[in-house]
C-alpha cells in the first residue's frame, strides 16, 4: 500500500467518510483486528475517537478520551509512535502521531496480531503523516472535525473568537517552531492570535479586545480583518497597525483593541515589532527569563489628543538562534495567578516543543484560578532557530524537540 493509494483512495471519498476508507485499506493491508483515528481536542488535553475500521457502520457516538497518564499524551508530546502488548489478547497495539508541521492534529491507532518489524512501522508512520493531509483538506468542508475538537459547546462569542484564530495552532518551519493556545474566560473577553508564514517572512500578532463575550468579540474580529487585510496587501508593521486603528475609529463604536504585532525576517532574522498598549513580551536566552520593555503606543482606536494620534512606532527585538519567545495577553497575569512564577514555568518547560509549552502554560493559569477565568488567558510561543538552518526532520511531521512533562524540583529531560 503507497501513499499514493492511499491518498488517491481518500479523495475519491466524501469528505466525512475519507478517514474511513484509509482505515479499511491498512485494516486490510495489515490484518489489523482494529484501526481507528483520534483527534486531539483545542486545549490538547484529550483525544476523540472518530470511528474505527470495524465498527463505521454503527451509530456508536464517538468516544472523548482524557490524554492524561495515557500512552496517548506520549505520542503526541514525544511524536514518536509506539508499540504496546495488549496482554491476554495477544494482540499488539501501535499509536502513531498524526502531525503536520507540528500541528498535532491527532493519532492513529492499530491493534495487530504480531509484532511489527521496521518496514510495517514505516509504513504506518507514512499512513499517518498522510491522515494530516487528509484531515487538512477535508476539514474545511465538514463540522465532524470541528466538533470533535470541542469540549463543550461553545456561545456564540466564542463561536465567533474561535474563528478568527488560525486553522492550525502550531507551526514548524526551519527557521522558527511557533504555537499558540487560548483559554476563553466565562464570560469571553475577546482575545486572538494570529501568525502567516510569507516567502521572507514570519508574522504574529496578539490581541485582546476590551470587554467581553460577543461586544468584545465583534471587536477583535474587526482588529483581526483589518490587520490581515493589510498584511495580505503587503503593508509593514506600521501601516498594519495603523489600518487596525483606523478600522475601529470607522466602524468600532467604543471601545479599544490591544495588540502586538511582530514580523521576521527568514533572510537575516531583523525582527521588528509594535506595541500598541499590551503587556510585554518574554524571552528566554541561555536559561533565563527576562521582559521586553518597549515603548508603548496607545490601543487601536483609543481616542486621545496627541501629536502621535495616528502613528505607530516600529521597534527592534534582538532575536538570536536558541531563544524563546512568549508573547501573552493580561489573562495570563491574573490575580488569582499571583503566586504563580511564570519566568520559573516557561524555564521548566524550555525542552518542551512550543506547542506542549503554550498548553502546559495556559493549564496553570486555569488551574490557578480553580477553572474559573475572569479573563480570556492567551499566550503565544516562538522558538527561534535562526536563519541558518536549511531543513526540518519531519519523519512524523514535526522537529523531535518535544520532552517529559516538567517536574516541580527542576527542568525536565528530552526523551531521546
Amino acid at each position: 500500500m503507497t501513499l499514493a493509494e492511499i491518498l488517491e483512495a481518500a479523495e475519491a471519498a466524501a469528505p466525512v467518510e475519507s478517514l474511513d476508507v484509509v482505515a479499511h485499506m491498512l485494516k486490510k493491508h495489515l490484518q489489523a483486528a482494529s484501526v481507528s483515528f483520534l483527534i486531539t481536542d483545542f486545549t490538547g488535553s484529550s483525544v476523540v475517537r472518530l470511528g474505527a475500521a470495524d465498527s463505521v457502520d454503527t451509530d456508536e457516538p464517538p468516544q472523548r478520551i482524557p490524554l492524561r497518564g495515557t500512552l496517548y499524551e506520549d505520542v503526541i508530546r514525544t511524536q514518536q509512535p509506539q508499540v504496546e502488548h495488549e496482554g491476554e489478547s495477544q494482540l499488539v497495539r501501535v499509536v502513531a502521531p498524526v502531525t503536520n508541521r507540528g500541528d498535532a492534529i491527532g493519532l492513529l491507532e492499530l491493534f495487530l496480531p504480531s509484532a511489527p518489524d521496521a518496514e510495517v512501522m514505516r509504513e504506518i508512520a507514512e499512513t499517518a503523516h498522510a491522515l494530516a493531509y487528509i484531515v487538512i483538506a477535508n476539514r474545511s468542508h465538514s463540522d465532524v472535525y470541528q466538533w470533535s475538537r470541542r469540549t463543550k459547546p461553545l456561545i456564540l462569542a466564542a463561536e465567533i473568537q474561535h474563528r478568527l484564530l488560525p486553522v492550525s495552532l502550531a507551526c514548524e518551519a526551519a527557521q522558527f517552531a511557533v504555537a499558540g493556545a487560548l483559554e476563553p474566560a466565562e464570560h469571553v473577553g475577546g482575545d486572538t492570535f494570529d501568525y502567516v508564514i510569507d516567502r521572507d517572512t514570519v508574522q504574529l500578532s496578539v490581541t485582546d479586545a476590551m470587554g467581553h463575550d460577543v461586544d468584545a468579540a465583534l471587536l477583535a474580529t474587526l482588529v483581526v480583518g483589518a490587520l490581515r487585510r493589510a498584511r495580505r496587501e503587503g503593508a509593514d508593521l506600521a501601516e498594519q497597525a495603523r489600518q487596525a486603528d483606523q478600522a475601529m475609529r470607522d466602524h468600532g463604536r467604543s471601545g479599544f483593541v490591544s495588540g502586538q504585532l511582530l514580523r521576521i525576517s527568514l533572510l537575516d532574522g531583523r525582527t521588528e515589532f509594535v506595541n500598541a498598549g499590551h503587556p510585554w513580551p518574554l524571552r528566554m536566552r541561555d536559561g533565563k527569563v527576562e521582559e521586553i520593555v518597549p515603548k508603548v503606543d496607545r490601543p487601536f482606536g483609543l481616542n486621545v489628543r496627541t501629536s502621535q494620534a495616528n502613528t505607530y512606532r516600529v521597534q527592534t527585538l534582538d532575536l538570536r538562534a536558541g531563544d524563546r519567545l512568549i508573547m501573552l495577553t493580561d489573562g495570563m497575569l491574573e490575580r488569582d495567578a499571583e503566586n504563580l512564577d511564570l519566568s520559573d514555568l516557561i524555564i521548566r518547560t524550555r525542552a518542551l516543543h512550543p506547542r506542549e509549552a503554550a498548553r502546559i502554560l495556559i493549564k496553570a493559569i486555569v488551574d490557578a484560578g480553580d477553572g474559573h477565568l475572569h479573563d480570556d488567558a492567551t499566550v503565544m510561543c516562538l522558538d527561534w532557530h535562526g536563519v541558518h538552518n536549511s531543513e526540518r526532520d519531519a519523519t512524523n511531521g514535526a522537529d523531535l524537540t518535544d520532552a517529559s512533562p516538567p517536574s516541580t524540583t527542576g527542568p525536565p529531560t528530552p526523551q531521546q
